[in-house]
């Protein structure tokens, strides 16, 4: 029989104050059950229905938040391993930052927890259409398996520095970062 779910605060006090994030990537407890914890689309936590009102305590169990390849989102300490919900990224992607032009720009990103990320080789833009001609879904990668959504206002500010350029398929619609060309969408040809 799994334990039943700790507190968040409980937790919390397993784990070291003030230090670089935690290699959770090398860490392999074995699973301690489900934690009745939630990330929304809009980047808030919940625990038991309730909002996290600590943003260091947010901060803190992003830094042990580990995306594994079974597509579940964990909490892990080396002696345990928590799934918890979350609704599409665990992170949102709060403010933009560009330096420079064309080809040597560079887009830096802050999260809502703190992470700043610069796109690039390492760090790709994704947009994804989950429906034909619907609403883009932008995303950051940030590290490991783990991901950031763009907030609305980013993302506007992304394509207001896009450009077009053409490519194999026809005309392509993005914006550089650290020598990398990464694709907001196609641009369909006027008839």
């Amino acid at each position: 029989m799994l334990p039943s779910s700790p507190d968040p605060a409980d937790l919390a006090n397993q784990l070291p104050a003030n230090r670089p994030p935690p290699p959770v990537e090398r860490w392999n407890p074995p699973l301690s059950g489900e934690m009745d914890l939630r990330i929304a689309r809009d980047g808030t936590w919940f625990h038991e229905g309730t909002p996290f009102q600590r943003e260091a305590l947010v901060r803190l169990f992003a830094s042990i938040l580990r995306r594994d390849p079974d597509g579940h989102y964990y909490l892990v300490t080396p002696v345990e391993k928590w799934r918890i919900q979350v609704d599409d990224a665990p992170f949102l992607a709060v403010r933009l930052d560009a330096t420079g032009q064309g080809r040597a720009r560079r887009l830096t990103f802050t999260t809502n927890v703190g992470d700043v990320v610069v796109a690039g080789p390492d760090h790709p833009l994704t947009v994804e259409y989950r429906t034909p001609g619907g609403e883009p879904a932008p995303y950051l990668h940030v590290r490991g398996r783990l991901r950031a959504l763009l907030s609305r206002a980013v993302f506007l500010e992304l394509v207001e520095l896009g450009e077009e350029r053409p490519d194999p398929q026809g005309r392509d619609y993005g914006v550089w970062s650290q020598g990398r060309f990464f694709s907001l969408g196609r641009l369909d040809d006027e008839t």
